[in-house]
């Protein structure tokens, strides 16, 4: 009884040590965690990084028609409303024609002027110019008559001692100056303009002809149709509005052939190439996303506003005319992109003094690693080299604290 109550007297020793003992690795546990910083880890994973380059743009419309009043006048009819869809060859506005009319007739009188002047240079003349010309070589053979036969006279008399030989002379010049005469009015009547003449001529008859084509055109343009299938995008007048010449009616655009003219600043035209992919916001429409690609790279450094800037082309993707012209956008390109890399988030990645490191998270410490890196931004860092997938690192404290080499730690996500 006695040796029973020993045994029972021990095992309450040992139940009450043990008690003690879990007690205290408790207590440890508790004062131990309650020392460890917290701090949020990430894994390194396999993913694809990108390194991008955003800016501004302005949507413009590859396939564009705007058209402008030939002449001044007044918008006489207004057949279509704004972003509406036409068919190539339909009337889209048309003005007042008198102008257009009064311009042809114009041109006509001009045209007629020029063609009877060189029928008339081309037949010597006009009929008061050649009456005018045969009376006047009439003229001009009489005297050369009346001069020969003074001569002859004048010989005559000489022979006989009568007339001296000054006298026979004089005689002699005044039928040479009347010969010189008719030979001047005959060969002016037979060809009264040369070559050059007719060539002058001829080139304002070309340039009558040309003006009342032009003024033709001027009259068939006063009403406008569509050049092909499209959208009406803007339309800056109204019906029974007047307008000048040359002031713009309307645009239209096929709004599925779209390009983007973006502006890059200096320090980031040199990653630009052609083909590189490009995403498109547009604040109106926040929800949606359009894609491209660039076209055209810049080729030169311009001044935009306060910015040094090279204009790029891109083309539009996937416009489905749910992207309109002349909207501001902000475009994405995707300059580099690497796939299926190791990568970990950005703010695990330290640096000091050209050299690159984590702290790698083994059990409840730190370990600080030096690793190698590729494609770095904002978000994420390219691993080439220090860890493997899988592998975990520390972030940062979500309390007071710094991260060290060795340091305790209580790991979150």
């Amino acid at each position: 009884m006695a040796q029973q109550d020993t045994v029972r007297s021990r095992s309450r020793v040992w139940l009450w040590v043990t008690l003690a003992l879990v007690v205290v690795a408790v207590l440890f546990y508790i004062r131990n965690s309650s020392q460890r910083l917290p701090v949020r880890v990430a894994s390194v994973e396999r993913r694809d990084i990108t390194r991008t380059v955003s800016t501004n743009g302005k949507v413009v419309p590859s396939v564009d028609f705007q058209a402008h009043a030939p002449v001044g006048g007044e918008i006489r009819d207004l057949f279509v409303s704004l972003n509406q869809n036409v068919k190539a060859g339909e009337s889209l506005i048309r003005m007042s024609d008198s102008v257009a009319r009064k311009d042809i007739a114009a041109a006509e009188a001009v045209l007629a002027s020029a063609q009877s002047q060189l029928n008339a240079m081309r037949r010597g003349g006009t009929q008061d110019e050649r009456l005018s010309s045969k009376s006047d070589l009439d003229a001009a053979l009489q005297q050369q008559r009346q001069a020969a036969a003074t001569l002859e006279t004048t010989k005559r008399l000489h022979a006989q001692g009568a007339a001296s030989q000054n006298e026979v002379a004089n005689a002699q010049q005044r039928l040479t100056d009347a010969d010189m005469k008719v030979n001047q009015l005959q060969t002016r009547r037979v060809s009264r303009y040369n070559a050059e003449d007719l060539s002058t001529q001829q080139a304002q008859v070309a340039q009558a002809e040309a003006g009342l084509a032009a003024a033709r055109a001027e009259l068939a343009a006063v009403d406008v149709k569509a050049p092909f299938d499209g959208t009406v995008y803007a339309i800056p007048v109204s019906k029974y509005d007047f307008v000048q010449g040359g002031e713009a009616l309307l645009d239209v655009a096929d709004l599925s052939k779209l390009e983007v003219l973006a502006y890059f600043d200096e320090p980031d035209v040199g990653r630009l190439a052609i083909g590189q992919p490009v995403e498109i916001v547009w604040d109106a429409k926040p929800n949606l996303m359009w894609h491209g690609h660039i076209i055209e790279a810049p080729t030169t450094i311009i001044t935009y506003g306060t910015r040094n800037v090279g204009e790029c082309l891109i083309t539009v993707d996937d416009a489905h005319g749910d992207l309109l012209p002349n909207t501001n956008v902000t475009i994405k390109v995707t300059t580099l992109l690497h796939k299926n890399v190791l990568l970990l988030p950005h703010e695990a990645l330290h640096t000091d003094s050209g050299s690159n490191y984590v702290y790698r998270v083994i059990g409840d410490r730190l370990v600080k690693t030096p690793v190698q890196v590729g494609v770095v931004n904002p978000v994420s860092a390219e691993i080439t080299g220090g860890l493997k997938e899988g592998d975990k690192v520390a972030l940062n404290p979500t309390t007071e604290g710094d991260l060290s080499d060795g340091l305790h730690i209580k790991a979150e996500n």
